[in-house]
């Protein structure tokens, strides 16, 4: 697509290729990273896997899905992934996902990312809403949501089974006229 890469004043989200490994792998395998999300630690393997995996979706045509790799413009250094997913193209609907190299929280990084990415599916990918879910323990996504101009539209208990336990969730939206 040609609106890819996204550029921010500190970030480049561009497609993953595979010689990322050593910096998703950095990330990918911090348990304290993953503490949050359904897939991690990753094993080697399994970063493999999803190298391959996020190659292979950034073919298919239309494209529908966008995993990025979230680049730290100053050291040109991947510092986490960042995604937004056309989930209903009838009622041009989409959702992002991020995730960090826990040395860069607490910078605005992933409220850099998401902007960016709220950006782009609003006006490249004429998406009408935007949504986002995260668990509710997770203060630090949550406010990223909150910062991007997303609302919270629900909580629901007991929703995720992660790691063998039950978790809620929180889920976030935002709509195209609202983000201008």
């Amino acid at each position: 697509m040609s609106h890819l890469p996204l550029k921010t004043n500190r970030l480049l989200l561009r497609d993953f290729c595979a010689d990322d490994f050593q910096d998703v792998h950095a990330y990918a395998r911090d348990p304290e990273v993953v503490r949050f999300v359904q897939w991690g630690p990753n094993t080697e393997a399994d970063t493999h896997g999803f190298l391959a995996h996020v190659l292979n979706l950034s073919e298919v045509k239309p494209r529908l899905d966008f995993e990025l790799a979230v680049v730290w413009a100053p050291e040109n250094r991947l510092i986490g992934g960042a995604s937004i997913h056309i989930s209903d193209q009838a009622n041009r609907e989409g959702w992002i996902g991020y995730c960090l190299n826990r040395e860069f929280w607490g910078r605005g990084v992933a409220t850099e990312a998401a902007k960016a990415l709220v950006a782009f599916g609003f006006a490249a990918l004429e998406l009408h809403r935007i949504y986002a879910t995260c668990d509710p323990a997770n203060v630090g996504s949550r406010t990223v949501l909150q910062k991007i101009g997303m609302r919270q539209e629900g909580h629901f208990r007991s929703h995720k089974l992660v790691r063998g336990k039950w978790r809620d969730t929180e889920i976030f939206a935002i709509i195209d006229d609202e983000a201008r």
